[in-house]
């Protein structure tokens, strides 16, 4: 039974936030919102432990089409990182501020970049494409992530600045452009660099938070040195190049582990 701890745990965690929120925000919607996700990921974990091939991707659908459909376009919530700066902006510690502490900054505390694996709308879509392990070794880019990030601060700072009306109108339509952009470079990236996470590893503003969290991550892959033979495989299916092999916080690619499990089930001698 020692195998579906994780699915239990992951989902003891979400229940917790969800009762706490919903208590604290007096808002029922929290008990049914984390609930939800927990449950989804949860389903994910256990689905990996069946051995099911699309474990990941049925967690990536459920929570990535919740998120941009419900909550997004249904809701009118801006839950990409500019509705964060406008919550934050306003004082108001709802909708994105909650998603984005719980999920994006507290939360890679423990699950580390596992929202990028199993939640992310933009890359559930982007890993759809075909090259999903990347040809070629990953360039020195990710210097563009921090222009992204400052400029979805300024760009809000600015609307405030500017005591521009109709701001949640205006986060909004932010929403629905800054989705097409995001989608648009990356499937661009994704075939011009054929690497499906091209856009994960350069562009996303969001892992500006979720990187540094993450290297200190209470769940992370960790090798078996007694078992592992050295084939290589795990490092040829990692769709991040992460060293999986080296079980240090310095090791290679570290923080852009997205749980992905694939070097687990590509693993021959079940060492990771």
């Amino acid at each position: 039974m020692k195998k579906y701890v994780p699915p239990l745990v992951m989902l003891i965690i979400f229940e917790t936030a969800a009762v706490t929120l919903w208590l604290t925000k007096d808002n029922i919607f929290y008990l049914f919102n984390f609930s939800y996700i927990g449950i989804s990921i949860s389903l994910g974990l256990f689905l990996f432990i069946k051995k099911y091939r699309y474990a990941r991707r049925v967690t990536q659908l459920l929570v990535g089409l919740y998120m941009l459909v419900y909550l997004g376009f249904i809701s009118g919530e801006n839950m990409q990182i500019e509705g964060f700066w406008y919550y934050l902006f306003t004082g108001v510690f709802e909708a994105a501020t909650i998603h984005y502490a719980v999920a994006k900054i507290f939360g890679p505390l423990i699950f580390g970049r596992g929202w990028c694996g199993y939640a992310c709308w933009t890359a559930m879509v982007l890993d759809f494409l075909p090259y999903k392990v990347p040809e070629k070794p990953g360039k020195k880019l990710g210097w563009i992530r921090y222009i992204t990030f400052a400029a979805s601060f300024i760009f809000v700072s600015a609307l405030f600045l500017a005591h521009v009306g109709n701001l949640e109108k205006i986060m909004f339509r932010a929403f629905i452009v800054g989705n097409v952009l995001y989608y648009a470079v990356g499937i661009i990236l994704a075939f011009a660099f054929k690497d499906n996470r091209a856009f994960c590893k350069y562009i996303c503003p969001v892992t500006v938070f979720l990187k540094p969290m993450s290297c200190f991550s209470l769940l992370r892959i960790k090798c078996d040195k007694a078992k592992c033979v050295s084939c290589g495989k795990c490092k040829k299916v990692c769709p991040m190049e992460v060293d999986v092999t080296d079980n240090s916080r310095r090791r290679k690619n570290g923080t852009e582990c997205i749980l992905c499990f694939e070097c687990v089930k590509n693993c021959p001698k079940d060492a990771l």
